[in-house]
């Protein structure tokens, strides 16, 4: 089966064919596709390709699923002896896309 790792938002992930996977926020609309070409490493399943530091030719691309919010993270912030107390909570926006293609020569 083949499969790729690429980067997208500082972040690296690994796409094969029919799976979702979350990625940071993107501009696109929900079933609008995308296309991702810094392409670290590529399989077609007999071969690995790695690239230096991106694989020619490799891209992945993917259909925007929907845009949602992760879970909430807590943050409490505390000087002990002088009553300073924060307390703040945060969640990280998140495109959700399936992984339509991955290809390795155009």
């Amino acid at each position: 089966m083949p499969y790729a790792i690429f980067a997208t938002g500082g972040a690296q992930f690994r796409a094969e064919p029919g799976v979702t996977i979350k990625i940071p926020l993107l501009e696109a609309e929900p079933g609008s596709k995308v296309t991702f070409d810094h392409v670290l490493l590529a399989s077609d399943g007999k071969h690995v390709h790695a690239g230096k530091p991106v694989v020619k030719g490799a891209k992945v691309t993917a259909e925007v699923v929907r845009h949602g919010k992760g879970e909430k993270i807590k943050i409490y912030r505390f000087a002990r002896r002088t009553g300073y107390r924060r307390h703040a909570g945060h969640r990280q926006p998140f495109t959700e896309v399936k992984i339509a293609d991955v290809k390795l020569k155009d």
